[in-house]
């Protein structure tokens, strides 16, 4: 029986280590504890959670992220438009929709509270896909570190090709 410490363990499961005590108080994921009172994780409970996890998730949950800078651009419409390009391309792709975010804000904002809720879906394994008409849509600058954040918990981030009536789909 190999044991995993809490740092293995996190990076595992992509979690937090608050996570982890959390699951030890809820009784998810229970830990052996040294003589040292540190906390060692079976592997093969590990491993049995992971599997849950993934069998849960082999339905593609997307999250589709619109946004625009201004008020004015969202009382134009444009807000609503492209949330309608966006949810007729995942239609078209079959994908599940659970969650569908609006945001009026700077795309150099980065406490965007729908992103921020999105991220919290991430870490909780809660969506497995993020569909964003532009790349600016989700942050402005400095993408590769947001989309690296969102691979980490095994979501990928999918955006529309600049023309959408050609069906085609360009990956980030």
């Amino acid at each position: 029986m190999r044991l995993l410490n809490l740092n293995e363990t996190s990076q595992k499961l992509s979690v937090t280590k608050k996570t982890l005590r959390v699951w030890d108080e809820e009784g998810k994921l229970k830990p052996i504890r040294t003589k040292g009172g540190h906390r060692r994780y079976r592997e093969d409970d590990v491993n049995e959670l992971m599997g849950e996890e993934l069998s849960s998730s082999n339905v593609d949950v997307v999250a589709v992220y619109c946004r625009v800078s201004s008020g004015e651009q969202k009382e134009k419409g444009d807000l609503d438009r492209q949330k309608g390009r966006l949810l007729d391309y995942c239609r078209e792709k079959k994908y599940q929709v659970e969650y569908v975010f609006e945001e009026v804000g700077s795309g150099l904002n980065d406490n965007r509270s729908k992103l921020m809720q999105m991220m919290k879906l991430a870490e909780a394994h809660k969506i497995s896909r993020v569909i964003i008409e532009h790349k600016d849509r989700l942050i402005r600058f400095n993408k590769n570190i947001l989309i690296k954040y969102f691979n980490s918990h095994r979501v990928n981030v999918e955006r529309l090709a600049r023309h959408y009536h050609n069906h085609s789909r360009t990956n980030l």
